[in-house]
């Protein structure tokens, strides 16, 4: 493991009980391509603290309908693990079992005291054309589970 005295840890390893950022990135994204309901709630539970939130910048144009009616700041919640496996089977249903895509990393995951930052690609399996992606910020508490999960998609 490599900490500095400013508290920054590599991706070789962390302070915490699930290991390394790099681990915490892999499981994060095999969770979002689960085709197992009782494997995705599973790994919710395990990822999430228990009132863990995802908060997702929605696209330009949901920004633009909200902004029409009247909302100056748009962003999507997900709090608690139903909330949040509900968020994850969705995006499930929509992007891999509906649209025949994956999700992958891209790059290797950073942690920088309680947060991991990593980087996601959406492609059709064997194929390396990127359809979409973003990054993600997770904030973690001390049990190294997710506390806040931001999402930032659009790469």
């Amino acid at each position: 493991m490599s900490t500095s005295t400013t508290g920054t840890t590599s991706t070789t390893g962390t302070t915490g009980t699930t290991g390394t950022a790099q681990r915490i990135a892999d499981r994060y994204v095999a969770l979002w391509n689960e085709p197992d309901p009782e494997r995705r709630r599973r790994a919710v539970e395990e990822l999430w603290a228990a009132d863990g939130v995802h908060l997702l910048q929605p696209p330009a144009d949901m920004r633009e309908r909200a902004a029409e009616l009247g909302f100056a700041e748009t962003v999507l919640e997900a709090r608690g693990h139903d909330a949040l496996e509900r968020r994850v089977a969705r995006a499930h249903q929509e992007f891999v079992a509906g649209g025949g895509c994956a999700f992958r990393e891209q790059g290797e995951a950073i942690r920088v005291g309680d947060a991991v930052k990593l980087t996601w690609v959406m492609v059709r399996p064997g194929e390396d054309e990127v359809l979409g992606g973003g990054v993600e910020l997770l904030v973690l508490d001390g049990d190294d589970r997710i506390a806040t999960d931001y999402q930032f998609p659009g790469l």
